[in-house]
């Protein structure tokens, strides 16, 4: 300081205010230097955050398939596997295709500004630039909201584990990226979309408040998922017999591996965090960034936690009614977190613990309930992602128009004029536009996904491209080349085996009598595998000659 007051009344010997003046432009630069550095190292850790959230997002992917794995019988495990993995390749390449295209294509950084909020600015259907990520250069931005699609379409694998075929599946993958999760995506969170709460007018002066995607992507994958498996069709031997008459319970088909079903659980729970806390990057309007994001750290932990006690202990009091004895089913607890965190995803910013801890509650016990509902309507679900996204998915938004406390929409939305219904009350008020809103918007949401969805799979199946063979249903879904010499053959009513492949075996056919199908069986997990007696119609009908 003393150097630069020397240094301008050297420059202005004769005049004490321009040496003043001197001094302030020289503190005035020195202050946009120094602001400038500040905006660079900001911008950078928001970088870093973007990241690492993302990264964290993706991990989701791992555990998705770990819990897809440890639900499904042994001899279905590789090719599950498989079909997860290419969940994220297939979205990786709709997504920069077409999908963030059509998801935020109009818009320059796809995160919405705060310049823009006030603005005016035209409803779209969809994105229509940024196809291959032509002029685009944001590309955090971009791997983060892919990480989003890849968990959309993930939601499908677990429900058509082990009776879909593998070009159907991806094609699903393509479709739900490509085009169906983009376009709901660019009506909830695209500053162009009419159910976005930033834009000058929202719907009903409110919008969808649904911050990480409740409705976005669960509601999505999950409807998808109801569609895909109501066309598929059960797994063989879940409602009926052999003569496809329904049993009198259904059966439970064992899950191979608990042990990949907690691992993949806690994965989910960690790649959660990236789901929830990243999401408040993109909040133009929130001021205090890592008060809101700690907040989302705490409900999402509340919201799992909730979800798990509740399922599990709602359970073991029924079971206990039912047969006397108590049932602590671990397949509940897990689906109950997991139910949870569906459900706090839409507010996990902008409600309070104790209402994050209620929310993750009620969220198990509609697990449950949906599950419930699904076997009596004779639904397969082979990891139950239908109770635990769709269902959950639409508790989470309509939770956020009950619960969305007055202090956190403040903080997030830079208003408080609507808020969650139950507030609203304590108000002397019966203001229930969020609430209105999200309703509305889980409707469109579920109505798109119908519209576009259902003609997809129905042609799949008309083509013969979306069911397994029905024996590939009883001795496991094809793998690798070696599918048919290592794992399959099979035996004739003469107690001999033929030699032949499966895939070859239809020039074995006999009639008026009956044989056996046998997949290639540990002698200690023969369960597993589910050996089962054919008849010679239904080996007629299903076999495939290669």
């Amino acid at each position: 300081m003393d150097n630069l007051l020397l240094e301008c009344r050297q420059q202005y010997p004769d005049s004490e205010l321009d040496a003043l003046e001197c001094i302030a432009n020289h503190i005035q630069s020195g202050m946009d230097s120094s602001k400038s550095q500040i905006e660079t190292i900001d911008s950078s850790l928001k970088a870093l955050s973007l990241i690492f959230t993302s990264i964290l997002m993706f991990t989701m992917q791992a555990g998705f398939a770990m819990l897809c794995a440890g639900s499904v019988r042994t001899k279905n495990v590789p090719n599950t596997l498989l079909k997860n993995f290419l969940d994220a390749c297939g979205a990786g390449v709709a997504y920069y295709v077409i999908g963030y295209a059509l998801a935020f294509g109009d818009s320059p950084s796809g995160i919405i500004q705060q310049d823009e909020i006030n603005g005016e600015h035209t409803l779209t259907f969809a994105g229509s630039e940024h196809f291959f990520l032509i002029d685009f250069d944001n590309y955090g931005f971009w791997f983060y909201q892919f990480a989003f699609a890849a968990c959309c379409a993930t939601i499908v694998a677990g429900t058509l584990a082990e009776r879909s075929q593998m070009v159907a599946y991806f094609a699903n993958a393509i479709m739900l990226t490509g085009f169906v999760f983009p376009v709901v995506c660019h009506a909830v969170w695209s500053i162009h979309g009419f159910l976005n709460p930033f834009r000058k007018n929202p719907l009903f002066g409110s919008g969808m408040v649904d911050i990480a995607g409740a409705g976005v992507v669960h509601v999505t994958g999950g409807m998808t998922a109801l569609i895909a498996t109501v066309i598929l069709g059960p797994r063989k031997g879940r409602f009926h017999d052999e003569d496809g008459n329904f049993l009198r319970a259904s059966r439970r088909m064992k899950a191979h591996s608990p042990s990949l079903q907690v691992l993949g659980t806690f994965l989910l729970w960690i790649g959660w965090y990236g789901f929830n806390v990243g999401s408040v990057y993109f909040l133009p309007t929130a001021k205090d960034i890592s008060s809101v994001a700690s907040l989302a750290l705490v409900t999402t932990t509340l919201g799992a936690t909730g979800g798990a006690i509740t399922s599990l202990g709602v359970s073991v009091w029924w079971n206990q009614r039912q047969t006397g004895e108590p049932d602590y089913d671990i397949v509940n607890a897990l689906n109950g977190c997991l139910s949870g965190l569906v459900a706090i995803t839409a507010g996990a910013s902008i409600v309070e613990p104790w209402a994050a801890l209620l929310i993750g509650s009620f969220a198990g016990i509609f697990y449950l309930i949906g599950s419930s509902l699904l076997t009596k309507l004779h639904i397969d679900d082979a990891v139950d992602a239908i109770p635990v996204h769709l269902v959950n998915g639409i508790w989470g938004v309509i939770a956020v128009g009950l619960f969305a406390s007055p202090k956190r929409v403040m903080a997030v939305l830079q208003r408080d004029d609507h808020v969650g219904w139950f507030y609203s009350w304590g108000r002397s008020s019966s203001d229930a536009s969020l609430l209105a809103t999200n309703v509305l918007g889980v409707l469109c949401i579920i109505l798109f996904v119908v519209v576009v969805m259902t003609p997809f799979f129905i042609i799949l199946h008309y083509v013969g491209l979306f069911r397994s063979d029905e024996l590939e249903d009883i001795i496991g879904l094809p793998f690798t080349s070696e599918y048919d010499e290592q794992r399959k053959h099979v035996k004739l009513p003469n107690g001999k085996t033929s030699g032949e492949p499966l895939r070859r075996a239809s020039e074995k056919r006999r009639s008026g009598s009956e044989f056996s199908v046998s997949a290639f069986v540990e002698t200690d997990d023969l369960s597993n595998h589910d050996v089962t007696t054919v008849s010679t119609r239904t080996w007629e009908n299903s076999c495939r000659t290669v």
